[in-house]
Order: C-alpha cells, then structure tokens, then sequence
C-alpha cells in the first residue's frame, strides 16, 4: 500500500543538490574521482576555543536534558555582543534574539509563521532556492523580482514599486548575496526599507555570508526603522565553519520573534547544551580568527579566478562570499550544458546558475570550500579536457 503524499509537495521539488551529489556520488563509486567544487559546504574547522568549549560541556552530566526554547541566556547575550562588535548594532538579547538550530529553519519558521493561502512573497531571482520552497510549503505564491548584473545584483526600486502589492507580505533579501557574491549598498537598502513600510511587507534579510572576503559586514538593522519592517537571520555554519554544528539566530523586534518562537517551540526542543557553549566561544573569537579565514579564502579564489578565465568566461574581482560568479562565453548554449561537460568531460562538478532563477541561466559558480591544491588540480584537468576536445 502506497499513502499518496501531502498535495503541499507537488509544488516543490527536491533540492537541486541532493539529487545532484548522489549522481556525483555514483561516478565516485564508479572510479572517477570527481572534485566537487559546487555546493558551499565549509571544510576547514572552527575555532578550537569552541571544540574545546563543546567537550567540556559535553562531560557536564547536567548538560543533556531538555534545553529551552529560546536558548541559553548565554548565548543570546554571545550573539548580542557579536552584533555589537561586527555590526555595531543593538539588540535586546532577551527579546530580540532567538537561536536557531541552523538559520535555514528560520526560512521555513518565518514562512510558517507569517504566510498562508493568498499570501504573495517577493522571492529574488536569482537567489537561494529554499526562499521559494518554504514559501510554496505554507501556501503562498511566489512572485520574483529581477537582480540583475547590470544593476550590480540589487533591487531595482522602480520595478517593485510597479508591482500590484496589494496581497504581498514577505520579501527575501539576501546579502552578501547568494550566489552573485554582491555587497549591499546601504542607499538602496533605504529603499528597500522605506518600500516595505509603505506597503506593509515583512522585509526578511537572510545574512550567513557577512565574514567571508566581505570587508564591510552588514546588518539590516544598522539602517533606520528597519525594526519596524524587518527580520535578520544569521549563521556560525560559514563565519566559524561550523555548519555541521547547526546553530543559527533570528534578531528582530519583539514581536515578531515572538510570533516566530510560537511556531518554533511546536517543532523542536532546544539545542543541546554544549552545542550552545561551544558557539559562544566561537562568538567571542577575535579579529584574528576572521582575518585568517579571510587570507585562505583568497588564496582559493585566486585559484578559481583562473578555473574560470580557462572556460572563457567573466567575473567581477570584488564578490564576497564563499563562491565564485561567472558569465559563461557566448559560444556555450547554457549554463548547465557547460557544468555538463565540464562534470562527464573532466570530472569536476560546477554548479549552473539556472537552478538559482532563470536570470542565472547564463552563469556558473564555482565553490571555494576546498583547499587551494584541490582547486588548482581542478585547472588542470580542465585545461587537459579542453585540449583533448
């Protein structure tokens, strides 16, 4: 007997990358040997201070029940002190902030939380798929917004200003932005702000990339009134390479992470303890930490820099986050044709911008979540493809 799944499924599908890695999975067991340079999957490890920090807790017998739904009072104030330090903004860290067992949860929590039938969510294209699939999960309808290269990947105010906003609810912002690598630029983030008071629109920023090859970190509430309209979710998975760990925060005004936290507390309970500890060391790490995440981030971009000047394509020098945007030559009918026969023609996976939004279609990115050696042997067995062709 076979129980016909929930009607709610038939407008998502599964994740790009899930199906994607078992083929890759399967040419590795076939010998290939493919270097995977297409999902963002941190490899390098977290600060010590919060290993260390977790195998203390850990050995605490009292550590290991139940934990509350809000998270320590510890780690609230750790998040606090952080925002305070790397953004240089306040947030009351018994009211304004609500860890999370990763910030991916949150897209889902939010969704759940503020979205129903009839609702519209203004979803970036390109951008993370998750936006759309949680917003297709709790009922409501996607409508896209264009980011364009030409208008540096932002949001262009005249078109959302155009749009019938009547039953728009939500919109999602992303940045550094996902998969371009853009920066925000704090006048149009203004905008943005001052739109989604006009109309009522739940601004939701999600914001994991802030430390990688980012000289500036950005917070959306470093903006006026941005409380009123606003919700920012963060991660330690890319900042501290600690996405194992699955630790996450939601900040915004109390009311809001009330709402949130009454959808939350239905479907977990808590983080364990040690988790916690450990990403409160990991919160306090210095200047240091960043700055040598920061050196061997560039040392791989560079290699990848050459990956795609090899395939012909274009980038713009000044992306932030952990991967690497590229405009593919004309001579290539698509992305994904062009990830095809660099994935079957020399075993290395790139990941095809069509699968963030149709406005990806003609770009590829590259992932530096691997060391600099690995991604240097990817050159080559590109190179060596191509002058076999």
């Amino acid at each position: 007997m076979i129980v016909k799944p929930a009607s709610r499924l038939d407008h998502v599908q599964e994740y790009y990358f899930s199906h994607k890695l078992r083929e890759v999975t399967q040419m590795n067991a076939d010998g290939k040997d493919v270097i995977n340079l297409g999902i963002g999957k941190p490899d390098l490890p977290p600060p010590l201070a919060a290993v260390n920090a977790l195998n203390a807790s850990a050995n605490d017998e009292s550590n290991h029940g139940y934990q509350s739904y809000t998270g320590s009072p510890e780690l609230r104030a750790a998040f606090a002190e952080w925002y305070i330090r790397k953004y240089d903004v306040s947030l009351n860290p018994a009211t304004e902030i609500l860890p999370l067992i990763g910030s991916k949860e949150g897209i889902m929590h939010i969704s759940m939380s503020f979205l129903e039938s009839g609702d519209k969510v203004l979803i970036p294209n390109p951008g993370y798929p998750a936006y759309a699939s949680a917003s297709k999960l709790s009922g409501a309808t996607c409508v896209y917004y264009n980011l364009k290269e030409e208008h540096n990947w932002l949001p262009n105010i005249e078109e959302l200003q155009s749009l019938d906003t009547a039953k728009i609810k939500l919109m999602w912002i992303n940045y550094p932005h996902m998969p371009t690598g853009a920066r925000a630029d704090r006048d149009v983030m203004e905008e943005v702000i001052a739109f989604c008071i006009q109309n009522e629109i739940l601004l939701c920023h999600d914001n994991p990339y802030s430390f990688i090859l980012n000289p500036d970190p950005f917070s959306i509430f470093s903006i006026e009134d941005s409380k009123k309209c606003a919700l920012e979710l963060n991660s330690l998975s890319k900042s501290h390479n600690m996405s194992g760990w699955r630790v996450g925060m939601l900040a915004g005004s109390s009311e809001y992470i009330k709402t949130v936290l009454k959808f939350k507390s239905n479907m977990d309970s808590g983080m364990f303890r040690a988790i916690q500890d450990g990403a409160i060391a990991a919160l306090q790490a210095g200047n240091h930490w960043y700055a040598s995440l920061t050196k061997k981030y560039l040392r791989r971009k560079k290699a990848a820099e050459k990956i795609i000047e090899l395939l012909e394509c274009q980038y713009q020098g000044d992306q932030s986050g952990m991967f690497l945007w590229a405009k593919i030559n004309e001579q290539h009918k698509d992305a994904k044709a062009l990830a095809d026969q660099v994935l079957y023609g020399a075993n290395v996976f790139l990941t095809p911008g069509n699968i963030f939004g149709s406005n990806g279609d003609q770009y590829i990115r590259i992932s530096l979540c691997q060391p600099t050696a690995l991604i240097n042997e990817a050159f080559e067995r590109i190179r060596k493809f191509k002058e076999e062709q």
